[in-house]
């Protein structure tokens, strides 16, 4: 039914990183991994799993000429990993991260200015992925828990940018465990934004924990994705919350809809 990912960032941490793609791979998921700089490409290549996405970029902002060159110039770079690996999604954030998920340049207002500024600087990154026939996605962040002060972060807002860019190669991450942080109301966001998504995360609330682990009902939300057509890729960006194999099955089952459902 979905295509389903995992991210080698946050399970199977005991094992070195190729390891954790390596047992996430043959466990039957496709692998999602974050800062490339610090990965050893040639051995994640030679791995053979299948990568869903990756970081698109290395610094940087969306609001800032400086920033907005520097962003543009990392995603350049980051294509070339992509292809390496084979990657077709690369993943953007409204301001860049730090290792510890907080915003390199807090914007603690945002101006319709920057809103004009971040609308022109993503033109420009789907600009990239037209030329390299890669999709970035624009994530959703939430503010109230994991990362203050990044502007642009709820889903309302990453969809407005990305509907006003207006092109294949500029898409939504739509995180939904962000999204029940920062705005609930979640299957009504989902039939809102699916015309524009390239890819969905999943993690529970609280603890950003597999699913099962909190309140989202994911059943439910895999019903109404399949009902609505959906079969693109949906990715566990999440904590296991005990056995890390255990985790990822509860994953899979929570976005097994039984073909009966969808008949």
């Amino acid at each position: 039914m979905f295509q389903l990912a995992v991210c080698a960032e946050m399970v199977f941490r005991d094992l070195p990183f190729v390891e954790r793609v390596k047992k996430i791979a043959a466990m039957g998921f496709q692998v999602e991994i974050w800062d490339w700089t610090k990965k050893d490409i040639d051995a994640l290549v030679d791995t053979g799993a299948t990568f869903s996405s990756m970081t698109g970029y290395i610094e940087g902002d969306l609001i800032t000429a400086e920033g907005a060159q520097a962003l543009l110039r990392t995603a350049e770079a980051s294509i070339e990993v992509a292809q390496r690996l084979r990657c077709p999604r690369l993943n953007l954030h409204g301001t860049g991260l730090d290792g510890t998920g907080m915003p390199v340049k807090p914007v603690p207002v945002v101006s319709g200015a920057m809103w004009l500024a971040a609308r022109s600087t993503l033109a420009k990154v789907a600009d990239l992925g037209q030329r390299a026939g890669v999709t970035f996605c624009l994530e959703n962040l939430n503010t109230a828990v994991d990362h203050p002060g990044v502007p642009f972060a709820r889903a309302a807002d990453t969809l407005a940018l990305v509907k006003s860019v207006g092109s294949p190669n500029l898409r939504l991450n739509l995180d939904l465990y962000h999204a029940q942080i920062g705005e609930g109301n979640l299957i009504e966001l989902v039939r809102r934004a699916l015309p524009f998504v390239g890819e969905i995360q999943v993690a529970d609330v609280p603890g950003r924990c597999e699913p099962g682990t909190g309140e989202i009902n994911y059943p439910a939300i895999a019903r109404a994705l399949a009902d609505a057509g959906y079969r693109g890729m949906v990715a566990m960006e999440a904590w296991a919350s005990g056995n890390d194999e255990q985790a990822l099955q509860r994953f899979r089952d929570a976005f097994s809809v039984p073909a009966s459902v969808t008949a």
